[in-house]
């Protein structure tokens, strides 16, 4: 199985060091980005599984990094981390297509597992995903099939 890719999107970079070195100990490969536009770059050039996006950016807001996300790369993971959480803030975030919300300070051990379950999640969606696409492919050929019959 290949390595997952993961984008982490924070302006503190003692946040980018300990998720990054947290990740890749697990096995992911990881890339960072500082600022919104980094990571809007970083994310057209690349194809990540998911992202984990602080809420609160020099340049941007993280829900509309969330936004920019769904529409370059809308099957990846996208997860909310932020220090400043307040309901609003997390409907906000499910609202614009995060996938998840993770609260400030996030222990290890529940960054890694959230991570594992969002992927998982993703290998299911891509698995039913594909499973549909070849059912519809086989009804059409039966379809055709059919036709060829009455012609």
């Amino acid at each position: 199985m290949d390595k997952k890719f993961i984008l982490v999107v924070d302006d503190d970079k003692g946040i980018l060091k300990s998720f990054s070195a947290i990740l890749e100990l697990k096995g992911y490969r990881v890339s960072t980005a500082e600022n919104g536009q980094e990571a809007i770059e970083k994310y057209q050039a690349n194809y990540y599984n998911l992202a984990l996006i602080d809420i609160k950016l020099p340049d941007l807001e993280g829900t509309e990094l969330i936004k920019q996300f769904n529409l370059i790369n809308p099957g990846a993971k996208k997860i909310m981390v932020t220090g400043y959480a307040t309901l609003e803030n997390a409907i906000k975030s499910l609202n614009w297509g995060a996938d998840g919300y993770l609260q400030k300070p996030v222990p290890p051990t529940k960054l890694l597992s959230f991570v594992a379950d969002k992927l998982m999640e993703q290998e299911v969606e891509n698995d039913l995903n594909e499973d549909i696409v070849i059912d519809l492919l086989r009804a059409k050929k039966q379809d055709e099939q059919n036709l060829d019959r009455w012609t």
